[in-house]
Parts: C-alpha cells; sequence; structure tokens
C-alpha cells in the first residue's frame, strides 16, 4: 500500500527534487508526459528504476503531473465551453 502525503510534505519533496537530482521539475515533468502510459504506481516504479529516483521524489512528481493534468483538463473544458480563463498551464 502507498503511502499519502500531506500538502506540506508534497510541496517540500518538489522543492528537494532540483537540488537532489540536478533536474528542474518542469523537465522531470516532461518525462513523465513522455513516458510510458501506465498507472499511478506503476509510473512511479518506472520513474525509480529508469530515471533513478527516490521513492518520495518518484511518487510526488507524478502526483504533481496528475494534479496539473486534471487542472488542464478543467482548464480546457472551461475555455472550450466559454467559461473559463484562457491561460496556459506548463509543465
Amino acid at each position: 500500500m502507498s503511502q499519502v502525503f500531506s500538502e506540506e510534505t508534497h510541496r517540500n519533496l518538489l522543492a528537494r527534487i532540483p537540488r537532489c537530482t540536478g533536474r528542474e521539475i518542469a523537465d522531470r515533468l516532461r518525462t513523465v508526459e513522455e513516458g510510458p502510459a501506465l498507472r499511478f504506481e506503476e509510473k512511479v516504479s518506472w520513474l525509480r528504476s529508469e530515471h533513478d529516483l527516490a521513492y518520495g521524489h518518484a511518487k510526488a512528481l507524478i502526483h504533481e503531473y496528475d494534479l496539473r493534468r486534471a487542472a488542464r483538463k478543467l482548464l480546457w473544458t472551461g475555455v472550450t465551453n466559454g467559461n473559463g480563463p484562457q491561460a496556459q498551464l506548463e509543465f
């Protein structure tokens, strides 16, 4: 069973990723975007094995990716319905 991180722990893990891995969050999120279509824990395992990330960092990245993807989808739905702001969410 996977751990559940608080919002504060999630943000702290994300903040440490560039220092610990030498790559920015945006770079890591693009890696996830371009990677294989897997379920959450499978993506975490993939990041750990293929990109040598610690479990907490990999999990935080996948969670952040899913949050941003959901926000993009919500934003896109609002824009196409004429209800949402016209902004871009970037990885």
